[in-house]
């Protein structure tokens, strides 16, 4: 993992002499002439994000904040500059063997007494490793893979596999594990199970990691806060959460939620993973860890959580969170902790990756978009212009919100039904928000917060609601209820007050 390469990088000067991939070592000591990376699937690339995090936090020193200098000035010196390559040698060193993918004693986020017979008995196999692939009684639908002949799966895609589980992956039923004289075959859900993440991105993946750090508190020893490789002996699974404080730092927030435990079965040359063992990690269902890198919301009864991942959802849609612009829903979006005090630091998109899910074992879609260039603190800089963006969005949301409702209510009129999800109000959504979305960016490019905005939303819904009601006004009834319905456009029939 430190030298062998396995993550697909892209230089700011590509040449003949620059890999297409790297491992850890040459990727941190690189990273001010690497532009981004470009591992996939989405959820893959946002795990490893938190893992470059801890180690950039490690080697930068900005894992602690003891000797009471300003740790944001810390870190704005070390823009650009290279990250010092002997401090990146140092680090590894230090773990030998820690970051070796099939190391027998401490295989790289793994858990090697999985491969005891009287620890977990099954492998999961390959196929259940591998995201995407059908396993076990599961139809084969897109790609061709069986149980009875497992394909390998490259070692680099295996890792990528391995971090989605450990983040994302499902809760329920698993294999069972043995430990001590506990038996058990269930799991809770990884730590980032439905949600989305927001990464800021600079011009160099060195930017990128430095701006995704978040501050230690104030005295924290680097002992006290480790990493999942660092600490001298495997983890009990049995032990409850640390007290009072479960992740006393950025490094134990970023790598120390995980439920689920993996060991990777390697071919002869390493090249290729063969098998897996995939169960529970941990008995007790980890606390939040706060991640720095969602947007939490309110609950209707009070309680935070991450806003989900949703695949048709634009991200233009999460500038209110992002940009904290004002905004009337009773979720009260916060942003996430990673962008505060990023302004001083540069010029930041933000990247969002995600996977959507249920809270279960159904995986839908990955998740990845990408805002422009984002002034973080415009609402203290420029307040009327992050009111008129606020309006914008606002004026966005509120005709797809209507459109959806047009559409329910014409088909619950045609089919006498009752008002609720229809397909109707789904092909209108996918009609309107590619549309709302390009109406978004065009008028933020151009700044042009014109007060009649919001007619270009009216038309962008109109026509998605033509588009799917169109073929069928074949008779006055029908007709009726959808042009009855189409008024829900404008906001619905006005109600008028009787007179005595």
């Amino acid at each position: 993992m430190v030298v062998r390469p396995w993550m697909a990088v892209r230089w700011k000067n590509p040449g003949v002499d620059r890999p297409g991939s790297v491992g850890l070592r040459d990727l941190l000591i690189h990273a001010h002439e690497i532009e981004a990376l470009t591992v996939t699937p989405p959820p893959a690339l946002s795990a490893l994000y938190r893992l470059l995090y801890a180690l950039t936090a490690r080697i930068t020193g900005l894992d602690e904040d003891l000797d009471g200098a300003d740790w944001d000035e810390r870190r704005e010196d070390l823009f650009g500059k290279p990250l010092d390559a002997d401090a990146v040698r140092r680090y590894f060193v230090s773990l030998p063997g820690r970051f070796d993918l099939f190391d027998a004693e401490r295989p790289f986020l793994q858990d090697p007494r999985l491969a005891d017979p009287s620890v977990s008995s099954k492998s999961a196999g390959v196929n259940k490793l591998a995201i995407g692939r059908p396993a076990g009684n599961n139809s084969v639908w897109f790609s061709h893979h069986w149980d009875a002949t497992p394909e390998p799966l490259p070692s680099a895609e295996a890792v990528a596999a391995m971090l989605i589980w450990l983040y994302y992956g499902p809760s329920g039923r698993c294999a069972s594990r043995t430990h001590l004289d506990v038996k058990a075959a269930d799991v809770a859900a990884g730590p980032l199970r439905s949600s989305l993440s927001y990464h800021p991105e600079g011009s160099t993946l060195l930017e990128t990691l430095l701006a995704g750090l978040t501050p230690p508190p104030r005295g924290l020893r680097r002992e006290d806060d480790p990493c999942p490789w660092e600490v001298p002996d495997l983890p009990d699974p049995l032990a409850p959460p640390r007290q009072p404080l479960p992740y006393p730092g950025p490094c134990s927030r970023l790598t120390g939620a995980w439920q689920h435990a993996l060991l990777l079965v390697p071919d002869d040359t390493g090249d290729q993973v063969l098998d897996a063992y995939i169960t529970w990690g941990k008995r007790a269902k980890q606390p939040d860890t706060g991640d720095a890198y969602v947007v939490h919301q309110l609950s209707k009864q009070g309680n935070l959580y991450a806003r989900p991942a949703m695949s048709g959802r634009a991200l233009w849609r999460d500038l209110d969170a992002l940009l904290q612009l004002d905004n009337t829903a009773g979720s009260q979006p916060r942003r996430p902790e990673v962008l505060n005090d990023l302004d001083d630091l540069g010029v930041f998109t933000v990247r969002a990756l995600g996977f959507e899910q249920d809270g279960k074992t159904k995986d839908i879609q990955f998740v990845s978009a990408a805002t422009p260039p984002l002034l973080f603190r415009i609402r203290e800089y420029a307040p009327r212009t992050a009111r008129r963006i606020g309006d914008l969005r606002t004026a966005g949301e509120m005709y797809g919100q209507r459109l959806e409702y047009a559409a329910k209510r014409a088909w619950a009129s045609v089919t006498d039904g009752k008002l609720g999800a229809c397909a109707w109000a789904e092909h209108a959504s996918a009609a309107y928000w590619p549309a709302a979305d390009d109406l978004f960016w065009d008028r933020l490019q151009r700044q042009d917060f014109t007060e009649d905005a919001w007619r270009d939303f009216l038309r962008a819904a109109t026509s998605a609601y033509d588009l799917v009601t169109a073929d069928y006004a074949r008779n006055i009834r029908t007709a009726r209820a959808i042009e009855h319905a189409r008024l829900e456009l404008c906001g619905g029939q006005r109600k008028t007050k009787r007179t005595a």
